[in-house]
């Protein structure tokens, strides 16, 4: 079984686990998660704590095992805690605007651009260019932050464009413009 998969998963105050038929369901706070495990894997918990258990010895099952727990680990904080990713908008005359569950990017086209959020993320736009993702679901929290990204990516000349608030854009050196 992989080391990770062997880990079990502290359950915090106020969370509570639910497995039936093969779907985990955890509830917290935050509101509940669900997630389907495929054969070959059990999950068994009690009030402390959750446990992945992997039925056949195989490699496939025993590289799952590990990805399950991680995905449980997930919920878990997700429900009580939650997931934050930042982005920052660089650029002159960049910005971005929230209306509702619609986020308004003006980042150098023609026209804004309009990006609606999906169920259960939610935004806060902070000033003019730095926008703050929150949601309990880490994968769809981390699939809107690509999706935004991809809008305008940063450029490595200017570094304009939608980055992460902790990435590094390495800078290039633009043309010499020296005489020949």
């Amino acid at each position: 079984m992989s080391r990770i998969g062997k880990k079990p998963i502290k359950i915090s105050a106020g969370v509570k686990c639910l497995t039936e038929d093969g779907v985990v369901t955890i509830s917290g706070a935050r509101g509940s998660l669900t997630l389907a495990v495929r054969p070959g894997v059990s999950v068994e918990h009690d009030a402390e704590e959750i446990r992945v258990k992997t039925l056949k010895d195989a490699k496939d099952i025993d590289a799952y095992s590990g990805l399950l727990r991680t995905l449980l680990n997930n919920m878990v904080i997700g429900v009580s805690a939650g997931f934050r990713k930042s982005l920052l908008i660089e650029g002159v005359g960049y910005r971005v605007a929230s209306n509702g569950n619609i986020l308004t990017f003006n980042v150098g086209y023609s026209s804004p651009v309009d990006y609606q959020l999906p169920e259960g993320v939610k935004a806060v736009v902070d000033g003019t260019n730095k926008l703050t993702l929150e949601s309990m679901d880490r994968e769809m929290l981390g699939l809107t932050a690509a999706k935004i990204r991809r809008i305008r990516q940063p450029e490595p000349y200017k570094g304009k464009g939608i980055r992460y608030d902790d990435e590094y854009i390495q800078r290039k050196v633009g043309k010499s413009g020296g005489k020949k």
